[in-house]
């Protein structure tokens, strides 16, 4: 099988055709695990990022963004042109572009990042120059960064691989090797980061290579051949910055399905708008989350209240569901349905209390991994807190304490205590077989939603405490009624 490609001679313009193999097999660059020569990486500095680049691979080790306490992306080898022969030497670095050039005996490759200097995207621009005497066959694959998935690394269950396809956009996980066919972008995130690329023309395959417990993530076309003196240039347009929907928007809409957060991805994305709404008006993200939590509670509220009702109604019925327990205790069916026939006298729901609990927890989900990844929390104060996408540290100890660790975070210690509360006014005051099952839960709920929420994002304890918090305050109420 052979395909046509039409290679521009940038010396004569006219177009020569040349046939050849379109069979793909993508391979690793082979360099994985090799760590540059310090002296070899120099840092080019904008107003919002530092780039450091491996100057002999033309490649990005890592980017710190300075607007976000420096925070440091790393993509190891970004956009390396896939050949281990190649060997580049930095020609210019002006305050918008940095070029690279290779030089052997058949070839010559100039590669130039462009630079914006209002936002994060990027022009790549590659120029393959035949300079010898006889054809030349090419494949340069454009790795775009490497994953790595070991244990050593804290960013790596926020890992995943983006991929663009004419007809939707598919999120990967990079722990085995793929190939997709026909990809209109590639992209790559970590938790607040995110990297893209897109090639401008031309037929581009992605592809996920494992080595070991790292992942290089890139394109790749077929074999091309340039005749003597022919030059080919590829462009690619790139993302470089933070998970921000309006920021990469602004650049390219099609790109924002990059970002994604999982099965309630829907909900997560009208709760970050309502967040983003709410603080152009109260400039702080802790007051947001608050004001959201107020919103939720009350959009909540008449189901909470029936909830509310039913367990205090489930509470007044008790001893007599006690009493046709031991009258029928050798009549399984005959109890269940006297229990139920004393529901339908009373109007009461046994499972009314779950209605605003199934509808809560997906409005969880979703606001935790919103809260989880959103960048804009990432060094956002509010009261005592330092960062909402941290656990809040009110102080730090001089010694680990087991499950808890070396930091005391009050949010949680007093949203468990506020559900003990909860859980003591919401006993049932009549004695029963399943009084001290419900004594027993009263004292492990509280201590396991603590234990869980310890050491999540202050941002997510914080709604959750505002919500627990309400929930008590409407507890107390309905308690003093008959």
């Amino acid at each position: 099988v052979s395909k046509v490609y039409h290679i521009e001679n940038k010396g004569v313009a006219t177009k020569e055709t040349i046939a050849v193999n379109s069979q793909l097999q993508p391979t690793p660059s082979g360099i994985i695990e090799l760590e540059p020569n310090p002296s070899s990486l120099f840092k080019y500095t904008q107003d919002k990022f530092e780039i450091t680049f491996i100057e002999p691979m033309a490649a990005i080790k890592e980017v710190t963004f300075k607007t976000h306490q420096n925070y440091k992306f790393p993509l190891k080898y970004g956009f390396l042109l896939a050949d281990k022969s190649l060997s580049f030497k930095k020609v210019s670095a002006t305050p918008d572009a940095v070029t690279f050039v290779h030089t052997d005996q058949n070839k010559k490759i100039i590669k130039r990042f462009i630079f914006s200097k209002s936002n994060y995207d990027i022009w790549l621009e590659i120029n393959v120059q035949n300079s010898s005497n006889i054809p030349i066959k090419i494949n340069l694959p454009l790795i775009l960064g490497v994953l790595d998935s070991s244990s050593k690394n804290l960013q790596a269950r926020y890992q995943d691989v983006a991929v663009g396809t004419k007809d939707k956009t598919l999120h990967l996980n990079a722990h085995k090797s793929l190939e997709f066919p026909d990809v209109k972008f590639l992209g790559l995130r970590d938790r607040y980061f995110c990297s893209i690329v897109e090639p401008q023309v031309g037929n581009y395959s992605g592809f996920v290579t494992k080595i070991n417990q790292e992942s290089e993530i890139g394109l790749s076309t077929e074999d091309f051949t340039l005749a003597p003196d022919q030059q080919i240039e590829q462009k690619f347009h790139i993302y470089l910055g933070p998970q921000d929907l309006r920021l990469i928007n602004s650049i390219k809409p099609g790109w924002s399905t990059v970002v994604n957060y999982g099965t309630f991805d829907f909900i997560s994305q009208i709760l970050l708008q309502i967040l983003d709404f709410v603080y152009r008006f109260v400039h702080n993200w802790g007051w947001s989350i608050v004001i959201l939590s107020l919103g939720i509670y009350f959009l909540l509220y008449p189901l909470t209240l029936k909830q509310m009702r039913s367990m205090k109604e489930m509470q007044v019925l008790q001893p007599h569901i006690e009493e046709l327990r031991k009258t029928y205790k050798d009549n399984p069916q005959k109890m269940n349905k006297e229990i139920m026939e004393l529901y339908r006298q009373h109007k009461v729901n046994p499972f009314g209390g779950c209605i605003p609990l199934l509808l809560q927890m997906p409005i969880f989900f979703a606001l935790y991994q919103a809260l989880m990844r959103s960048v804009a929390l990432k060094g956002a104060n509010f009261l005592w807190i330092k960062d909402l996408s941290e656990p809040d540290r009110l102080f730090i100890l001089p010694v680990s304490l087991p499950l808890l660790g070396n930091e005391i975070n009050i949010l949680p210690i007093v949203m468990a205590i506020g559900m003990f509360i909860q859980q003591k006014i919401s006993l049932a005051s009549a004695s029963s077989s399943s009084a001290e099952q419900q004594k027993l839960m009263m004292i492990l709920m509280p201590v396991l939603f603590g234990i869980i929420f310890y050491h999540m994002p202050s941002g997510l304890v914080l709604y959750w405490f505002i919500n627990s918090g309400l929930m008590l305050i409407y507890q107390f109420r309905i308690s003093r009624t008959k």
